[in-house]
C-alpha cells in the first residue's frame, strides 16, 4: 500500500523576511509542512516552481501547493504570473495569491456588506480604493453589479484604477470621484448605502461628523486597525454594531471573516493540482462558507 503524501506549502515572499502569520495560518488549514522562501526574485521563480512540479508523481501533485505573499501586492502578481507561466502542462499545482492579505480582506469585507444588503442594486463608495485592498473590494462588488465610486485624493490614480476595473469586469460599474475634504466627501457619499474604507494603517478617511450627514449609508466597514482609524466612530472591534442607524465593522470584526477565508482557500489548494485562487477565485470560496 502506497503512503500518502504530506501536503507541502510552498511560501513564495518578496519580503526580506518572510510572513510568520502567513505560516501559521497554513498550519491551521492543515498543511504539514511548510517551505519558506524569502526575498524571492522573479527569475527564480521557475527552479522553485519545478523543484515542486518535478519532485512528485502526476497524480500526487495535489498534495503540494504555492502561496504567494509579500507586502507589495504588484510584486505578488508578477510572482504569481511567472509561477503559471513555469508550469508544463500538467505539470504543476494549485497556486494562491494574498500578498499583503489583499485578497482574503477585499473578499470577506464584501461578503459582510453581502449579508446586509443586496449589493447588485446597491451603490457603494470604496475610499482609499486606489490600494491593492480597495481596488480588489470594487472589483468584487462591480462584479456583484454594484454601483461604485472609487475615492482617492488624486484624480488620477482614481481614473485609472476605475478604468482598470471596468475593463477587468466588462462594464462600467466604477466610477471614479475625488475626497480631498470634507464637502468633497458628503458629495461622494450621496446616494450610499456601503462604505468602505480600505486605507493605509493610521490614516483617518472619513470624519463622525460626515458619516452622521449620510442618511442613506446603511453599512460602513473600516478595513484599518491601527489608530487612528479610517471611519472615526468604528472601533476596531466592532461586528454589525448599531451607529446612528447604521450597521458598523471594524477591521477584527472583519477578520472573523478573513480568516476563515484564508484557512478555507488554502486547504482547498489540496483538492487538485491546478487550482489558481486570485481575488474572484477566493470571494466565491468565501460565499460557500457558513457565517
Amino acid at each position: 500500500m502506497s503512503k500518502t503524501k504530506g501536503k507541502i506549502l510552498i511560501q513564495l515572499d518578496s519580503d526580506v523576511q518572510a510572513s510568520s502569520f502567513d505560516r501559521v495560518v497554513a498550519v491551521d488549514a492543515g498543511v504539514d509542512e511548510v517551505f519558506t522562501y524569502s526575498g524571492v526574485a522573479l527569475d527564480q521563480v521557475p527552479s522553485l516552481v519545478h523543484g515542486a512540479i518535478f519532485t512528485r508523481g502526476q497524480k500526487d501533485l495535489h498534495c503540494t501547493a504555492i502561496f504567494v505573499g509579500g507586502n507589495d501586492v504588484d510584486v505578488g502578481e508578477q510572482v504569481m504570473a511567472r509561477v503559471k507561466s513555469s508550469f508544463l502542462g500538467p505539470l504543476s499545482v494549485s497556486i494562491m495569491l494574498d500578498a499583503n492579505g489583499a485578497n482574503t480582506t477585499a473578499a470577506a469585507a464584501v461578503l459582510v456588506a453581502r449579508r446586509h444588503l443586496e449589493l447588485g442594486s446597491a451603490t457603494a463608495l470604496v475610499l482609499a480604493g486606489t490600494g491593492p485592498v480597495g481596488q480588489r473590494a470594487a472589483r468584487l462588488l462591480a462584479g456583484e453589479g454594484a454601483t461604485v465610486r472609487l475615492a482617492s485624493r488624486s484624480d488620477r490614480r482614481a481614473a485609472y484604477a476605475a478604468e482598470t476595473i471596468n475593463q477587468a469586469v466588462g462594464a462600467e460599474q466604477v466610477a471614479p470621484c475625488t475626497t480631498s475634504d470634507d464637502q468633497s466627501l458628503h458629495s461622494a457619499l450621496a446616494g450610499v448605502q456601503l462604505v468602505i474604507a480600505a486605507g493605509a494603517a493610521g490614516v483617518q478617511l472619513l470624519t463622525t461628523s460626515v458619516l452622521k450627514a449620510a442618511p442613506d449609508v446603511r453599512v460602513a466597514i473600516d478595513l484599518n486597525a491601527v489608530p487612528p482609524l479610517g471611519i472615526e466612530p468604528v472601533t476596531v472591534t466592532d461586528k454589525a454594531a448599531n451607529w446612528d442607524s447604521k450597521l458598523v465593522y471594524g477591521a477584527i470584526g472583519v477578520g472573523v471573516t478573513k480568516m476563515k477565508i484564508h484557512k478555507a482557500a488554502v486547504a482547498s489548494l489540496f483538492e487538485v493540482n491546478n487550482r489558481v485562487l486570485d481575488a474572484e477565485q477566493i470571494y466565491e470560496l468565501g460565499k460557500s462558507l457558513a457565517d
